[in-house]
């Protein structure tokens, strides 16, 4: 999904967006939207992936999320004494 990653059997995605976070399940309508500098959740199997996003678009349709952001970084990449 993030540097040409693809997850399959995600469940579940929480993305903010410019306006509000969205959670996206299989079968969600297509829409095209703004992300905005805040947290991704995806579930599979039963296991949550946060990454922090700094701003940029989405694609959602067919089952896909195409994510392409100015910055991102794995949540346990994350140094919490450096951030």
């Amino acid at each position: 999904m993030l540097n040409n990653q693809r997850m399959s059997c995600v469940k579940e995605t929480i993305l903010s967006t410019n306006s509000e976070q969205i959670g996206i399940l299989p079968n969600h309508m297509p829409i095209a939207t703004v992300v905005d500098i805040g947290i991704l959740r995806m579930r599979y199997n039963d296991q949550w992936l946060t990454m922090a996003l700094m701003g940029g678009f989405s694609r959602i349709g067919n089952n896909e999320i195409t994510i392409l952001v100015n910055d991102a970084e794995k949540g346990s990449d994350i140094d919490l004494q450096e951030a």
